[in-house]
């Protein structure tokens, strides 16, 4: 896939507030859903949004910038740190980048991170982040 390593945070914090770094944020993260292989429901859930939102994603998706709400703002940037981790843990295994979010994880229960990302909302998502970020650590 073409842009894959293009997948990660790039906006500094200060400017999340601007339009265009939202709009950048917004596409850096529908790019991840999409590798991800995440339903819509799983994708407004991830952002913070109720089920019934899943045409916001889709409006992301199609250019317009994520919202200027905090908990979404910070919900992006943890998941992008998340699939930076990723990369970083496992830097010749592309496909299991993008399918370890999804599949089970004795770390976890035997359930996926995305089990507990879904589950435990922003709590969940900062959870899988703090394991990675530890795992990086080893």
């Amino acid at each position: 896939m073409t842009g894959i390593a293009h997948v990660q945070p790039t906006v500094p914090k200060a400017n999340l507030e601007s339009r265009p770094a939202r709009v950048a944020l917004a596409r850096q993260i529908t790019k991840l859903f999409e590798l991800w292989a995440l339903s819509a429901v799983d994708q407004a859930a991830l952002l913070g949004l109720s089920p019934d939102s899943r045409s916001a994603v889709s409006r992301y998706r199609k250019g317009e910038p994520l919202a200027p709400n905090r908990d979404m703002l910070e919900r992006a940037g943890h998941l992008l740190a998340i699939h930076k981790s990723l990369r970083i843990i496992f830097p010749h295994n592309r496909d299991l980048v993008y399918r370890w979010v999804s599949a089970p994880n004795r770390r976890f229960g035997g359930r996926s991170p995305l089990d507990i990302m879904r589950e435990q909302g922003y709590l969940g998502i900062v959870a899988v982040r703090r394991y990675l970020d530890f795992e990086r650590g080893r």
